[in-house]
């Protein structure tokens, strides 16, 4: 079976974007989908990436208009600023990580994660939910058929945690500097826009 693994964050507005697209990819390529979320800060400045918040201002005005015209294009909702994001690394640095480490105890689990993937990022970007709170996190669990609060239980277990390491590891060994990013066979494909190009080389896969 083909692997496709998906690095990225649990606070992408990107990843939130391309859900829907991955999922009919992954679909009809039968594939098999690993998500792969990983610590995009300490990633990035390994491996080149620029978080938002220290980019200069007209790099982050574009991206407010990158993503409002991409909302229309796909017709997906988004809140171009959303009541839970960003959050102060100060109050609690982990406030983006915890829906990721939920993400992996439900792949650890046996379970199709990217319902569940996508449901967080909705959350976060469309419906004004803070799912850097466990409460929020086992609610959105629950709504899409998962147990929410045995997830949630081993958000922090050694195995999801190493897991989560790994998944760093692996981005700065594949020279992941921006979320999300696809990679498919060692070939990288950054950002939801170039899923089109991600769907042609499948095609070239399965006919070769």
């Amino acid at each position: 079976m083909i692997v496709l693994d998906c690095y990225y964050s649990l606070s992408s507005p990107w990843a939130y974007l391309g859900g829907p697209q991955l999922q009919d990819i992954v679909r009809r390529h039968h594939v098999k989908l690993v998500l792969k979320p990983y610590d995009f800060q300490a990633v990035a400045s390994q491996t080149g990436g620029i978080p938002l918040k220290s980019r200069p201002e007209p790099r982050r005005s574009y991206h407010a208009l990158e993503l409002a015209r991409w909302r229309e294009h796909l017709g997906m909702p988004l809140n171009l600023a959303p009541a839970h994001y960003p959050k102060g690394a100060a109050s609690d640095p982990d406030w983006n990580k915890y829906p990721g480490w939920m993400v992996i105890a439900a792949q650890l689990q046996g379970h199709d994660a990217q319902p569940l993937s996508h449901a967080l990022l909705r959350a976060l970007w469309a419906e004004e939910r803070d799912t850097a709170e466990a409460s929020v996190r086992i609610a959105v669990a629950d709504e899409n058929g998962y147990d929410g609060a045995a997830l949630q239980a081993l958000e922090q277990a050694a195995e999801t945690l190493a897991t989560y390491r790994v998944n760093s590891a692996q981005a700065v060994e594949h020279g992941v500097f921006g979320a999300p990013t696809y990679v498919l066979n060692g070939e990288r494909f950054w950002g939801q826009d170039r899923l089109a190009f991600l769907d042609r080389a499948l095609d070239r896969l399965r006919a070769g």
